[in-house]
């Protein structure tokens, strides 16, 4: 990777704005070494972080990260506000940032890694990070949220665990019932001819199409010295276990997967303007989730919402996650 530009800077930075909220950096071993987690994560019992006990008896949020750029890069503008109300949980995903499996060397992402499997290794990061609450056999409890690919897993996650350790989901930024007419639609719109071009830009060009595509109002001039930077920055390292985890979707394989409702309370979050995953789309999978959920639309945002209107993003995961008070009157 490169060591001048603006993408280290930036990544730098980012990396930092975490470091400021009180995150602690670990890679946590998994599978007795075979899959290793990378993360950021609240600081552990009697680290230091300030907190005393209302801080220890703030709830988990998990926030997972879509295909691109690592957690630091996607979550920036979320961990400060949502890290006084919630002890968070920020990993990358397998074959992001720090985080891999057996078989990611290089010639080996033959071993197809799906979003369930994106899932599992989740569930063990939150069992070895989290400490269970007080009493015999209790389980720690936490939240999930998830934007585009993360969501795919952010689903997952919480039919695995099921509702006893997930309370509540939020759904971000992805078609849950994507098919190969969506790919098709998605392909026309990024013109190119498969998937991992567009979702894996290999040059400025590209890079730009992307940038198009996930937001609303992209800058309307980036230098393609910049772009450059970008792509070699982030997108330079396990590109072809990447392609394996397009490849390894299985939504939309009727015959691997089928959208069925959560017990959980559910929001569903959906830029006004999405062209990877159009708002129509979104209508179509809260139906699809059941009585459980209930959408929320964010107006003049594309598919990153988070990153377009952070204000309205974080109020609506606020208001969801920690409702409230009925009052008794």
């Amino acid at each position: 990777m490169p060591t001048l530009g603006i993408a280290p800077l930036l990544d730098a930075y980012f990396r930092r704005r975490f470091a400021a909220a009180g995150f602690v950096e670990a890679s946590v071993p998994l599978d007795g070494g075979a899959t290793t987690v990378h993360c950021w994560r609240f600081p552990p019992p009697g680290a230091g972080s300030g907190g005393g006990a209302d801080a220890d008896a703030r709830p988990v949020l998990v926030l997972l990260h879509g295909f691109g750029p690592p957690a630091t890069w996607q979550w920036r503008r979320q961990v400060g506000p949502l890290s006084r109300r919630f002890r968070l949980i920020v990993p990358d995903l397998l074959f992001f940032g720090g985080s891999s499996t057996s078989g990611s060397g290089p010639g080996a992402a033959a071993a197809r890694v799906s979003e369930a499997q994106q899932a599992e290794a989740v569930a063990k990061l939150v069992a070895a990070v989290v400490p269970p609450p007080a009493g015999a056999g209790a389980a720690a409890r936490v939240s999930v949220a998830g934007t585009s690919y993360g969501r795919f897993v952010a689903y997952h996650v919480a039919r695995l665990l099921g509702p006893g350790a997930v309370e509540r989901v939020v759904i971000a930024s992805s078609d849950l019932l994507k098919a190969d007419a969506d790919d098709r639609a998605l392909l026309r719109r990024g013109g190119a001819e498969r998937v991992e071009d567009v979702m894996l830009p290999r040059s400025p060009e590209r890079m730009r199409r992307l940038l198009r595509l996930a937001y609303h109002r992209p800058r309307q001039f980036t230098p393609g010295f910049v772009l450059r930077d970008l792509v070699q920055y982030l997108y330079s390292d396990k590109v072809e276990e990447k392609k394996e985890l397009i490849k390894g979707i299985t939504l939309g394989n009727k015959d691997k997967f089928q959208l069925t409702p959560l017990p959980q309370e559910v929001l569903v979050l959906w830029g006004e303007h999405d062209q990877i995953f159009p708002i129509e789309k979104a209508f179509e999978v809260a139906r699809k989730l059941g009585a459980n959920a209930r959408l929320e639309v964010i107006k003049d945002t594309g598919h990153m919402p988070q990153e377009e209107d952070p204000k309205r993003f974080n109020e609506a995961i606020l208001n969801f996650l920690l409702p409230a008070p009925k009052s008794s009157l």
